[in-house]
């Protein structure tokens, strides 16, 4: 159902901080045609936390619209208030998404009992497949394995996105979740390594400046050709890497602006465009991976 090269997509904004609707649909296009296997929109790299409720769902909808069918669509519904994910996943029923990801609540730092509640109600309340998403390093929650099988037991809840940079992880969860369970890498540096552990695909920050790299590279790796993947992935490193030397989605929207695949790099506060000092490391990456 999910699996191979996902792109966390970047939602891209006007100089006066509107959503950027026209180079929406450039992306959306990019990676069509790049061979990318889905596109997560508004998800954590899409600056969900600073869209509006009604600005969320446009987005969303916009992308599905751009799509046409061509590429599933996967719907970025987390929130920290339980209350506000089940608002995106109702909002969104009956939209042509392909699923739901929802990030782990940040900051309130719920038990593992209340993260299970958590997802239970989302998935209540949904008409498509759920897919988890862990990410502590930026939530300050950690979704242990033990709670995802049982959420994994509900039968909407079809996959995790598990940013932890754990590959032990992936044995935990394949052992605690049953061989239909979908496990995805959300970590580029460690997402090849992933899925030569029992993976089944990678949701990509690096995607979305190097979308055919991506695909090829994921697309070798399910056929167990891995040390053609590694060459990609090799090439790549630096650039998975550098692409977090600021807070992401900073570095990569630079990169994709000096690509041309925004008008411009805008953020929206409380986070800046991507720093002089850092500029050179992310264009040396870039050089390094052979996408300029």
């Amino acid at each position: 159902m999910f699996s191979g090269s996902i792109v966390a997509l970047i939602t891209p904004f006007t100089q006066d901080g509107e959503v950027d609707f026209v180079s929406l649909k450039k992306l959306v296009d990019y990676h069509v045609e790049a061979g990318t296997n889905g596109i997560v929109a508004v998800g954590t790299t899409g600056e969900s936390a600073t869209l509006t409720v009604e600005e969320h769902v446009k987005v969303v909808m916009k992308t599905v619209e751009f799509a046409d069918g061509r590429i599933p669509v996967i719907a970025g519904t987390g929130a920290n208030a339980t209350h506000e994910s089940v608002t995106f996943s109702r909002l969104l029923n009956n939209s042509g998404i392909a699923g739901c990801l929802s990030v782990t609540p940040y900051y309130n730092k719920p038990t593992q009992e209340g993260l299970y509640l958590h997802y239970k109600a989302i998935a209540e309340e949904s008409d498509v497949p759920q897919i988890l998403y862990n990410v502590p390093g930026r939530t300050a929650v950690d979704l242990l394995p033990e709670t995802v099988a049982r959420l994994a037991e509900i039968e909407s809840i079809v996959a995790l996105k598990d940013a932890t940079g754990d590959l032990s992880r992936v044995k935990i969860h394949r052992e605690l979740c049953g061989e239909d369970f979908i496990l995805l890498s959300g970590d580029d540096s460690t997402g090849l390594d992933f899925v030569k552990a029992g993976g089944q695909g990678v949701i990509s920050v690096t995607n979305n400046i190097a979308a055919a790299d991506m695909a090829t590279m994921l697309k070798l790796a399910s056929e167990g050709k891995f040390e053609e993947a590694d060459i990609i992935n090799q090439r790549l490193m630096t650039l998975h890497k550098n692409l977090f030397v600021e807070s992401s989605p900073i570095p990569v929207k630079w990169a994709a602006h000096q690509l041309g695949l925004i008008k411009n790099g805008s953020l929206r506060l409380p986070l800046t465009v991507l720093s002089e000092k850092a500029q050179p490391i992310v264009a040396q990456a870039m050089k390094q991976a052979c996408i300029v």
